[in-house]
Parts: C-alpha cells; sequence; structure tokens
C-alpha cells in the first residue's frame, strides 16, 4: 500500500479569540495525486496551505508531509524543509526583480548549498522544459504575467519537491495566461508531480486536479476525487 505524501490528523488552528481557523481537519494525500483545495474566503484555506508548508504551526494535531512531522520543526529545521520538500507558486509570483530570470530560479538550489554552476545548469534545464528559456537573461519587469508564472513554477521546482504547493496561481492572470499555467500544471502531475492548489477558480481546480477538497468555516466540508464524480 502507497505510503500518503500528506497526513493531517485532527488539525486545528485559532488566531486569537476569533472562530477557528481550521478545526479537526484530517486528510490525506497520496504521491502523484493532484487536489484542489477550494472555499470561499476566510474559510480556512491558507492555513491549511501555510500548515503544510511549514509557515505555522497547528494548536493540535499532526502535519506529516513526506515523512517529516512538520508541527514539530523548529525555525531553521522548518526553513530546510521547505527547500528541499515544498515548491511553493504564488499568485503574485514573488520574483526578485534585481536578479535575472536565471538567477531568480537557481536561487533555492544556490540556497541549498548547490554551487552556482551546477544550480544555474539546472535553472537552464527548467526554462528550456517549461519553454521561456529565451528570457533567461532578462529582468521579471520586463515579461507578461503569464511568463512571470512559468519562472516561478520553474523555481518552485528546481529542488526537484516531492510537493508543489499553488496558491492562487493563475488570480494575477488574464484569461489566456491562466489557462497556459493552468496546462503547465496539468502536465507536471501527469508527469508524477504531486499537487495542492488553493484556488477560488472552478475551472483552474476541474482542469489541472483530480480531487476536491471544500473547506467551510475551517472544516472539511467534502473531499470528492473526479472518478468518484463521474
Amino acid at each position: 500500500m502507497t505510503e500518503p505524501l500528506i497526513n493531517l490528523r485532527d488539525v486545528s488552528r485559532r488566531y486569537d479569540d476569533g472562530p477557528p481557523a481550521l478545526q479537526d481537519a484530517s486528510l490525506t494525500v497520496l504521491p502523484g495525486e493532484a487536489v484542489a483545495i477550494l472555499g470561499p474566503s476566510g474559510s480556512g484555506k491558507s492555513t491549511l496551505l501555510n500548515l503544510l508548508a511549514g509557515l505555522d504551526r497547528p494548536d493540535t494535531g499532526t502535519v506529516t508531509v513526506a515523512g517529516v512531522q512538520v508541527d514539530q520543526l523548529g525555525e531553521a529545521a522548518a526553513a530546510r524543509y521547505r527547500r528541499s520538500r515544498i515548491g511553493m507558486i504564488f499568485q503574485f509570483f514573488n520574483l526578485l526583480d534585481d536578479l535575472t530570470v536565471t538567477d531568480n530560479v537557481a536561487l533555492p538550489a544556490q540556497l541549498a548549498g548547490t554551487a552556482r554552476d551546477e544550480a544555474h545548469r539546472r535553472a537552464a534545464e527548467l526554462l528550456e522544459a517549461l519553454g521561456i528559456a529565451r528570457h533567461d537573461r532578462a529582468y521579471p519587469g520586463r515579461l507578461s504575467g503569464g511568463e512571470r508564472q512559468r519562472v516561478a513554477v520553474a523555481r518552485a521546482l528546481m529542488n526537484r519537491p516531492p510537493l508543489l504547493l499553488a496558491d492562487e496561481p493563475t488570480g494575477a492572470l488574464d484569461t489566456a495566461a491562466g489557462q497556459d499555467v493552468s496546462r503547465l500544471l496539468r502536465d507536471l502531475n501527469a508527469e508524477g508531480q504531486t499537487l495542492v492548489v488553493v484556488t477560488h477558480d472552478l475551472a483552474l481546480a476541474g482542469s489541472c486536479t483530480n480531487r476536491t477538497v471544500r473547506i467551510v468555516d475551517g472544516r472539511i466540508a467534502e473531499d470528492v476525487s473526479v472518478e468518484a464524480a463521474r
């Protein structure tokens, strides 16, 4: 039996004196799955993503990703965990404008201790695979939104992470660029990359994931695979 890549057990998280942002959430994701996390603003989607990324800790419950019990990590260990096991794609790209495309993509590997030349070779391979090698010496500000998101995807894949997290990856893109990124995510999953995509976009969820998890008021209200829904 395949071991889950993600295993959340009875996870709750509350901020200040408000209602729980996440309550008694349990979730398993197998290697190679592509899961969309859906729900209205304030439902707990971002909290779940932050817990998976080791950017936050639960008040109760356990979070295990790729064999690491994330909720037990200190700050330095959590940073190492993100570098080695997590790739992250954000709505607004989070690229460094004063670095070239190649240097943006290579940065995670260099932070992990990879030699510059080796990191640049890996970056060149990714840029070629994602169809943006011609922009290797450009700066992000000169690229379109879709091109910048492709650079961000390349950066996220730099250290070959077992898990790719995407937070509204098409939210800042026009329709055509959004469809382009959606196809890219679908292709990555077809090659075996595990994805967790937080989105409001039902079209994105339907096109690049095979399972939807709906969160309402901090609770997992629905968990449906595409195959089961058909």
